[in-house]
């Protein structure tokens, strides 16, 4: 898996390729999804254990990663809202609210990171 930087790759879910930001410095992490109205693919938040959704303009889905990239839960959080922390969590995955069903993340599956 080893150390990402602020860039841009892939998520790979079972067969599935999505855009993917990933946001690793205290900035990036910080400013997420707010001042958008939407997300094309997905934003990989790490490391993090929980999210909130305060000032967003959109309802997203978020799913929690553990150390080895497995999905622990998932959840569509309106916004204004705080995401309780996941003990295990170690990275966060964020995307519009239905798609992440689509894509096939749901506790218990395996994903990967693809950088470009």
């Amino acid at each position: 898996m080893g150390r990402w930087r602020d860039g841009h790759g892939e998520l790979v879910v079972g067969e599935v390729r999505v855009p993917l930001e990933i946001a690793t410095s205290y900035r990036a992490r910080t400013k997420g999804l707010l001042g958008r109205d939407a997300v094309e693919g997905a934003l990989l938040l790490s490391p993090a254990g929980s999210v909130h959704t305060f000032r967003m303009r959109f309802p997203i889905d978020v799913a929690y990663l553990d150390r080895r990239l497995r999905v622990i839960a998932v959840h569509t959080m309106k916004p204004g809202r705080l995401g309780l922390p996941r003990l295990r969590a170690r990275h966060v995955v964020e995307a519009g609210a239905g798609v992440m069903e689509g894509w096939g993340m749901r506790v218990g599956v395996e994903v990967g990171v693809v950088v470009r």
